[in-house]
């Protein structure tokens, strides 16, 4: 297969040594091998080299086969899945229901998880192996959304997996799966290595080597790119775009995504430990818990400006979970415009004429431009009186901290495992209920509502969709725009930037792999 064209090879000199080698630089970080130990995008990108799902969504986030060839709905509680037969795991090993089996029990319950996989497995009350290649799931409940909460998580071998803890997916030990790539070399923090499994199940993948390697920084990661030593990257900086798209040695590819940036919150907490009087003091009361208070701040944000100037376009502002085509989105809710006026007469109204400190955490490079939109927030707000100070990090150190509940607001992102409003329902309003897999450690508002969980209820249980997307709007509407339970900012518009010579096709649900890759 001819890879390049003349006029291209000059300009591609600087880049592998090999056309059949593919370095790709991302600027999430991923904290495992582990397929099951955090429910991470950048972690759900880097292990699907090695291990499949039994269902694997397409580019738009429909459901296709993946390790399930078919599925199908015997009735409201029972759902038959076909397995796709010949499979083998990279250790040559037939992949069997009894994989699956045992993938089910392992996954929600890995030791030390910031955030687990049960909200995608726990609906399923009983796994009954059929035959060799059948698997029928049983449900308490109608859950319509079983065969995309089958795409949220791979599957990992018995043989390997028994015992196995995450030191050991880290190390390649148990890192054993049936995907497109075998793990060769991982460094958590730095990079993974992948060699083409030839006996992969599904299409060919051109490149005999993988290097993904993490670089956080923006402009590490763009120099990377520029003097060759990738040949792609994600997350592209905003304020490079229109420059790296000029450079004929270069190619852009933008697409909206799912991804809601937005502030959480510590809206049920007695007292929060960054809402500080002048002197530095706990506030008797948390300011937090008064929902005027969380519509002064929300107001106090100039969404646009964020948009047009720090995204430099590349985001839309959001009142609500979803963007706009995606199950869940309400045409009526518009984002909270800029109003710092009604903002500071909010806070008299609460009590609060004179304001108080609060300080607003997040990462610094984990999100696109989330420093940035940190620092011009906190800006905004100190304007309206709420004296803000910025506390950023590394996501690695954000993330751990936020899991203790250590802050009173933070900047954080989710995107919808499903393309339907379901997770960032269940991460963000619902009322924290960890047998069921609802609420998550890492966004702690304390939030609850008895109306708002009667209607997930109700949505999780109703098959027809346009009468499921109904109740999500009736959650988002309490939940978002009544409540306030979260701030919404904007949804990002996800970037990616190669290297001429190669072709990629971009995902709605934001991952990065080696697969969206193919040579021109």
């Amino acid at each position: 297969m001819r890879l390049f064209t003349a006029g291209l090879a000059l300009a591609l000199l600087a880049g592998p040594a090999r056309a059949t080698d593919l370095a790709i630089a991302v600027g999430g970080a991923f904290t495992s091998m582990d397929p099951h130990f955090h429910d991470l995008s950048p972690n759900h990108a880097l292990v699907q080299h090695v291990f499949d799902a039994l269902v694997m969504a397409d580019n738009d986030a429909r459901p296709g086969p993946g390790l399930a060839l078919s599925w199908r709905v015997l009735d409201e509680r029972t759902w038959e899945f076909k397995l796709r037969p010949g499979v083998r795991w990279h250790d040559g090993t037939p992949f069997t229901a009894d994989d699956v089996v045992f993938t089910f029990g392992r996954a929600p319950n890995v030791p030390n998880s910031p955030t687990g996989l049960g909200q995608y497995i726990r609906p399923v009350t009983r796994l009954e192996v059929v035959d060799a290649e059948t698997l029928r799931l049983h449900t308490a409940e109608p859950v319509p959304l079983i065969p995309m909460f089958m795409s949220a998580f791979t599957i990992v071998s018995r043989r390997h997996g028994a015992g196995a803890t995450t030191s050991d997916y880290n190390s390649g030990k148990a890192a054993i799966g049936t995907g497109p790539y075998r793990l060769q070399s991982f460094q958590l923090g730095d990079r993974a290595v992948f060699t083409r499994n030839p006996d992969w199940w599904g299409p060919r993948q051109p490149w005999d080597k993988v290097t993904y390697r993490l670089i956080a920084n923006d402009s590490g990661r763009v120099a990377a790119l520029q003097s060759g030593d990738v040949d792609a990257i994600d997350a592209v900086p905003t304020r490079d775009v229109a420059r790296l798209s000029q450079n004929n040695r270069l190619r852009v590819t933008t697409r909206p995504g799912l991804r809601l940036i937005y502030l959480s919150p510590d809206v049920g907490r007695a007292t929060t430990p960054f809402a500080t009087d002048s002197r530095g003091q706990v506030l008797a009361q948390n300011p937090l818990r008064d929902v005027r208070v969380r519509r002064a701040l929300s107001l106090a944000i100039n969404r646009e400006g964020i948009r047009s100037q720090l995204m430099e376009g590349h985001a839309r502002p959001a009142g609500q979970p979803m963007p706009e085509g995606a199950i869940g989105y309400d045409p009526a809710i518009a984002a909270d415009a800029y109003r710092p006026d009604e903002a500071r007469r909010l806070l008299a109204e609460a009590g609060l004429p004179d304001g108080f400190n609060l300080t607003l955490h997040g990462p610094n490079d984990r999100y696109v431009n989330d420093d940035g939109i940190v620092q011009a927030i906190a800006q905004m707000w100190t304007r309206v009186g709420v004296r803000t100070q910025v506390g950023t990090m590394p996501a690695s150190v954000f993330f751990s901290r936020s899991a203790r509940d250590e802050f009173s607001i933070w900047l954080t992102g989710w995107s919808s495992s499903t393309a339907e409003a379901d997770t960032p329902l269940v991460q963000m309003v619902a009322t924290p209920d960890p047998p069921r897999g609802r609420g998550n450690v890492l966004r702690p508002t304390h939030y609850s509502n008895p109306v708002t969980d009667a209607l997930l209820d109700r949505a999780f249980a109703t098959i027809d969709q346009p009468a499921r997307e109904a109740l999500y709007r009736d959650a988002i509407r309490i939940g978002f725009q009544q409540d306030l339970a979260v701030i919404p900012i904007h949804h990002q518009v996800n970037i990616w930037a190669t290297r001429q010579g190669l072709r990629y096709t971009p995902r709605l649900q934001e991952t990065t792999r080696a697969t969206e890759f193919r040579p021109e």
